[in-house]
């Protein structure tokens, strides 16, 4: 595991540098830095109202009397979702823009909820209750 995140926290931000650097030289300084700070700005705003609509369905769930498990889960990838956004860089945005957009979210949605019943399947995770 450290050595999944040493590599994703030493050439994830690589490649992003790497990756800003050749779109600087395609389009030039100013149309690359003003990319990245419209699709910070966008991103933010997105993630905003996306927020705000997992926080209404949330409400809704528990005035019925249900656990809103799966909007939690939602509101989880949302955050993280803008704090990609708010990561400078083309991949990073990318990545949150995916995390924001309820079709890409639902499928991400899915393969966590299948990882995390192959480890309770697996023994792999266990969860304890006092």
């Amino acid at each position: 595991m450290f050595a999944k995140l040493l590599i994703l926290f030493t050439l994830g931000p690589l490649l992003e540098l790497y990756l800003l650097i050749e779109v600087g030289r395609a389009i030039g300084t100013g149309p690359t830095v003003l990319l990245v700070v419209s699709t910070g700005f966008f991103g933010v705003m997105l993630a905003r109202a996306e927020g705000f609509l997992v926080l209404r369905r949330i409400g809704d769930n528990l005035r019925s009397g249900e656990v809103p498990g799966d909007e939690l889960l939602n509101g989880v990838l949302i955050l993280i979702g803008a704090a990609f956004l708010l990561t400078p860089g083309l991949i990073s945005d990318t990545a949150g823009f995916l995390l924001l957009i309820p079709g890409s979210r639902n499928r991400v949605k899915h393969i966590i909820r299948r990882k995390l019943k192959k480890a309770l399947d697996d023994g792999t995770m266990r969860i304890f209750w006092r």
